[in-house]
């Protein structure tokens, strides 16, 4: 390690003047030195030592890390992305398959298993809509009308649905997204296509075209009951 030496005067100098004899001295002038005593000062590694190598190994190091930092911010944003799109998508899905197959002719399905199916794989702002203020007055008056005209089956079951949604507790609804109801809506949408296709009678059959729109909406139900229990 390299030293610093530094030197300061000394601390206090004085003049004098010697008469005719020589004799005698009388101080005239005298002159303080108020610099600080000789002190040794250590200089820092940092400043006696410099290593360009070193230097520029740090400054790869940190390239590196920042390099790293980007690829996974992007790979975690892209996965994010993907899976900010897929999700909420799926419940569409299933809720339109299902008034598809509500209103569809060729298929034999006991149709009344599509009101717990959709109240548990509905997106949530249909839900909320349903129990909102709006949802309620479309009830009041369905049923009002229901009470005095007749509605085919097939658009009663909305009505059916809408009074589901609003009267299901708080602990039924509360498996919605949840893996409870997934399974539960998995073992619907099995059961929706079992019946379908034993009914119907072959495979071919199933996508004629009487009956091509019954399957491929049992199909998205079945497909999107599987995706949202992944």
């Amino acid at each position: 390690m390299s030293m610093l030496i530094s030197i300061s005067l000394p601390a206090a100098q004085s003049f004098f003047l010697a008469d005719s004899s020589g004799s005698k001295k009388k101080q005239f002038l005298s002159i303080q030195n108020r610099l600080r005593s000789p002190a040794v000062t250590p200089l820092s590694s940092s400043f006696t030592t410099f290593n360009p190598l070193r230097l520029s190994i740090k400054s790869n190091e940190m390239m590196m890390m920042k390099i790293k930092r980007k690829e996974s911010g992007r790979g975690f944003g892209a996965v994010c992305h993907a899976g900010s799109l897929a999700t909420p998508s799926l419940p569409w899905i299933s809720a339109i398959s299902s008034a598809v197959l509500v209103l569809a002719k060729g298929t034999a399905v006991q149709k009344s298993f599509l009101v717990p199916l959709f109240a548990l794989q509905a997106p949530p702002a249909v839900i909320s809509w349903i129990k909102g203020e709006y949802g309620i007055w479309t009830a009041f008056l369905a049923l009002l009308f229901r009470l005095f005209f007749f509605i085919p089956g097939e658009l009663e079951l909305p009505f059916m649905a809408l009074l589901l949604v609003i009267v299901a507790p708080y602990q039924v609804m509360n498996i919605r997204g949840k893996q409870e109801g997934a399974i539960v809506g998995l073992v619907i949408a099995a059961y929706l296509a079992f019946q379908h296709f034993s009914r119907i009678g072959n495979l071919q059959r199933a996508f004629e075209q009487g009956s091509i729109v019954a399957t491929i909406a049992v199909v998205c139900v079945v497909v999107t009951s599987c995706l949202l229990l992944i």
